[in-house]
């Protein structure tokens, strides 16, 4: 063969080699970017679903078993990336957890954040409720827009009777757009993160509404259920009603009405009306018996929106010396008490 073809013949395969190739690393930098390393998703914590909750629990106990996962997927299979997402290798976005695990946590972590007492370990066999759930649709995926859509069913039973109190599922479907760079993973997980944090809290409004609704002695309150954008409502109790104490209502008796009164919602009250203040005492131990100004009104944990002014507080269990205190409430604000009970 002719010196100059052979040479040009090995070019054009060069060229052809080097075509080969970028078209390959073209194909490969759709589905993610090589870290070099673990493309793995590791589930952060969410810092604003603290664990830590309010100082006063509400009398309701509570177990949450861990919700089972029917996607019929991998367990930990967070979604795909048809766009490039740095430190992820491949098209599957993968957590270090199952999602059931992270659902879960979650849920748990809002309970307890808005005052509820969540049983674990040996404690939870002395829980008064059960929490317990299904995750029927769970998919974040990275394309031109991010898409996430969440369907969580959760089921509340009172253990003492094993009646379903509440039932339903909460749906959340929501897309961004992640700029101009594109993702990485932690921007993944934060967006993760936050859309769950958007479920387990219409998840806990929805129950505790309905719980405070089927028993407000538990929370010192009455409630009725309310609708909420994007909860459909498998079984929720009848209206609840209170009976109110012969005679006027004492000072402090904000949530009284008249006997045999539906009562309209919403009635949570978690903050202090424009004229009035919120009066949080809690004691250890709990469900100690609370007088207000001489008035018995409950067990503790107890929430009642006082008159502002100086209250006289008297807290008797038996086995324990009774504690007496002043307290001062102040207009439009809330004062908590924490007492501890001596023998």
């Amino acid at each position: 063969m002719n010196p100059m073809l052979r040479h040009a013949a090995t070019v054009v395969v060069l060229l052809s080699l080097g075509a080969c190739a970028s078209v390959d690393s073209a194909k490969k930098s759709v589905t993610g970017w090589f870290g070099g390393g673990d493309s793995t998703l590791a589930a952060a914590p969410d810092k604003k679903l603290g664990s830590s909750g309010p100082l006063l629990k509400y009398g309701a106990t509570l177990r949450v078993s861990k919700y089972v996962d029917q996607r019929k997927v991998d367990p930990r299979l967070l979604g795909r990336a048809e766009a490039r997402v740095r430190g992820i290798d491949g098209d599957q976005m993968m957590m270090d957890q199952e999602i059931a695990t992270l659902v879960t946590a979650a849920i748990k972590k809002r309970f307890d954040s808005e005052g509820f007492q969540v049983m674990e370990g040996s404690a939870a066999g002395n829980a008064l409720f059960e929490v317990s759930g299904v995750v029927k649709e769970l998919a974040l995926n990275v394309k031109n827009r991010d898409e996430i859509s969440i369907a969580i069913e959760t089921t509340l039973k009172d253990l003492a009777t094993g009646e379903v109190v509440w039932s339903g599922m909460v749906t959340e479907k929501n897309e961004r757009f992640a700029g101009v760079s594109g993702n990485n993973k932690d921007d993944v997980v934060g967006y993760f993160n936050k859309e769950l944090r958007v479920a387990s809290a219409k998840t806990v409004e929805a129950v505790s509404s309905s719980l405070m609704a089927a028993k407000p002695e538990l929370f010192n309150l009455t409630a009725g259920t309310k609708a909420i954008p994007g909860v459909t409502v498998y079984v929720a109790p009848k209206a609840a009603t209170m009976a109110a104490p012969s005679g006027a209502a004492p000072t402090g008796y904000a949530y009284g009405v008249p006997q045999g009164s539906a009562v309209p919602p919403p009635a949570y009250m978690p903050h202090a009306s424009a004229t009035a203040g919120l009066l949080l005492v809690n004691t250890n131990p709990q469900r100690a018996k609370i007088y207000l100004d001489g008035v018995y009104y409950g067990l503790s944990p107890l929430r009642l929106e006082m008159e502002p002014g100086v209250h006289a507080i008297g807290v008797k269990l038996e086995g324990y010396k009774m504690v007496t205190e002043k307290v001062s409430v102040r207009k439009g604000d809330n004062t908590e008490m924490e007492l501890n009970l001596e023998r």
